[in-house]
């Protein structure tokens, strides 16, 4: 069994490092640590990088320093394999429940950014090395998959020390080189091409972390000969996600339409007037992007 779960805390750890590139945090990075914003500040993208990489690394360590203690304690306990086995499947099939949203069902989740006022106030290697150290520690900013727990639980039900530290460590390492995913990107045009196509793969990694967590469970199960239990509930949670979705699909097509109400300023515009989603104006096509940015936060045009 400590194979076993070694063996899947490791394989969890690299999903949960790939699936957390895309959160809010680690996109800023993607943004706030290029060859291009390096520059600007006259500092150099390769030592700036190297600082963060290091940084999550030893992040890393810190988190995998604390699942080693934990796993020392499970030691302590001398749990048997099928305590041990049901306990990683319950973590599992919950991870995958709550990255697949099923009923609505979502883990507690840490919303903390990193402060960008460091980029100001401190030379590259102070904010290279902590936002590294942030970013890899995996729960000192934002998590948006529930595989990040399973990583710490599956580690810790090993007993075995210096395997949660290694996997903590290897954490750190795919979350800390995430950053030289950009380091080709040398013009504004290749920045923002890069995040369209990195935000247009983010759904597919999700289900890919999900496989990943439905896969755990169902060693987990085999190793404990459960897999009759877990294909149930596979089957039920499946049932409820199709039902969810009906629902609300069901409701889209039912909720009635509601016609925009006239508006002064479209009778002024003679009639090249538009709609914006979410408002119940009418407002000329020269003010549509500006209504539209504004109704995201955006207070400055782009050029």
């Amino acid at each position: 069994m400590t194979v076993c779960l070694s063996v899947l805390a490791a394989v969890v750890a690299m999903a949960a490092a790939a699936r957390s590139t895309w959160s809010p945090c680690g996109l800023s990075m993607l943004s706030s640590i290029t060859p291009l914003s390096e520059r600007a500040r006259g500092g150099s993208y390769r030592s700036t990088a190297t600082w963060f990489v290091l940084g999550a690394t030893v992040g890393g360590a810190s988190l995998g320093a604390v699942m080693a203690l934990s796993a020392v304690g499970v030691h302590a306990l001398h749990l048997g394999p099928a305590v041990l086995g049901l306990i990683a499947l319950a973590a599992a099939l919950l991870s995958a429940a709550s990255d697949a949203g099923v009923g609505g069902f979502r883990l507690p989740i840490h919303r903390r950014q990193v402060n960008e006022r460091w980029l100001d106030q401190y030379r590259p290697w102070v904010y290279g090395g902590g936002f590294g150290w942030q970013i890899g520690s995996g729960l000192a900013t934002y998590i948006t998959t529930a595989a990040v727990y399973l990583m710490i639980v599956l580690s810790t039900l090993t007993g075995r020390p210096m395997v949660a530290l290694a996997v903590g460590v290897g954490f750190g390492i795919l979350r800390g080189l995430a950053v030289c995913l950009t380091w080709k990107l040398t013009s504004p045009s290749q920045l923002r091409a890069f995040h369209r196509r990195f935000v247009d793969t983010g759904p597919r990694v999700v289900r890919a972390v999900v496989a990943v967590e439905v896969g755990a469970a169902a060693m987990a199960s085999a190793a404990v000969g459960l897999l009759p239990l877990l294909a149930t509930v596979l089957v039920v949670a499946g049932a409820t996600a199709a039902c969810s979705v009906i629902a609300v699909r069901r409701g889209r097509v039912d909720e009635p339409a509601v016609a925009p109400p006239p508006s002064s300023v479209g009778a002024r515009s003679g009639g090249a007037d538009r709609t914006i989603a979410g408002h119940d104006r009418v407002v000329p096509d020269h003010l549509v992007e500006p209504v539209r940015l504004a109704a995201h936060g955006v207070t400055r045009i782009p050029n």
